[in-house]
């Protein structure tokens, strides 16, 4: 089984990437299965069908020069994927899966959302804080190091211990992609890992390793090599694999690599999703 299991098309507001083309691509390459993981963020992004002036970011890392701060139109995805999952069954499996890029105070939404679709997996991402998002600095501008990784950590031990219809937790250490000055010293940090790893094993769920670290030119795999054995000693079981592609040249990227880097960390398995039930696949 070759699967790549967070996968973001047009349907995000970060990609031009046609879900039908991602398709014939993944399949051109050799992917047994893909799962569609277009983010959500409520908080810092509307919904399509939101009243009101829809705002716009600039553009990066290839995109076009304005992208609208939105969400997926979920029932023009829903019918989406259902289309290519029908069409294209003979040659590849595809999964229906969001992002969920989530904070404390928008949990009942994301609780509301999730009743909506028969959805297959759920990544559950934090990728902002107080509605102020890494990737642009905005939250670590008023912030010191230490608070942004302390109430980073914080956040996602409360959040999964407080919603619980996600599957894994993606890019666990993604506070480091955005760190100017370089990765903080892990120690200070791992009591909380360490915590937050306990709740989701205890709570049977799992972890995502991201391989989006190799074209970022992180040191580390994400999450790095030390959470990935604190999870493997508690015994965490469910990790999936996921090039969180935006463009065709990311998609399977490192697909095969990061399995042989799991296994020489000890793991035997990894795990693709069906109606959010894990199943399990040697390395």
């Amino acid at each position: 089984m070759r699967a790549d299991y967070h996968i973001h098309s047009s349907f995000s507001d970060d990609s031009v990437y046609e879900p039908e083309q991602i398709v014939k691509d993944a399949a051109a390459m050799g992917l047994d299965e893909i799962c569609f993981t277009d983010h959500v963020d409520y908080g810092v992004k509307k919904d399509w069908d939101e009243p009101g002036e829809m705002l716009y970011r600039k553009g990066g890392f290839g995109e076009p020069e304005q992208m609208a701060l939105a969400n997926v139109d979920y029932p023009v995805y829903y019918e989406t994927i259902l289309k290519l999952k029908k069409e294209y069954s003979e040659k590849i499996n595809i999964k229906l899966g969001l992002e969920f890029g989530m904070q404390l105070h928008t949990i009942e939404k994301y609780e509301r959302l999730f009743r909506q679709y028969p959805f297959d997996f759920i990544i559950l991402s934090v990728h902002e804080i107080d509605d102020k998002e890494f990737w642009n600095q905005d939250f670590q501008k008023s912030h010191t190091r230490r608070e942004c990784y302390e109430r980073y950590y914080e956040d996602m031990l409360y959040l999964v211990r407080h919603f619980h219809n996600y599957s894994v937790l993606g890019h666990m250490d993604l506070i480091k992609r955005y760190d100017l000055a370089g990765c903080y010293p892990f120690e200070k940090t791992k009591p909380l890992v360490r915590e937050i790893l306990k709740t989701v094993i205890a709570d049977g769920k799992g972890i995502e390793i991201n391989t989006s670290s190799h074209r970022y030119d992180l040191k580390d795999s994400m999450p790095s090599r030390d959470i990935l054995k604190i999870y493997r000693d508690l015994g965490g079981r469910i990790i999936t694999i996921g090039s969180d592609s935006h463009k065709p040249e990311h998609l399977g990227a490192f697909i095969d690599e990061t399995r042989e880097y799991l296994m020489s960390l000890g793991f035997k398995e990894y795990c693709t999703f069906e109606k959010m039930q894990p199943l399990f696949y040697k390395l």
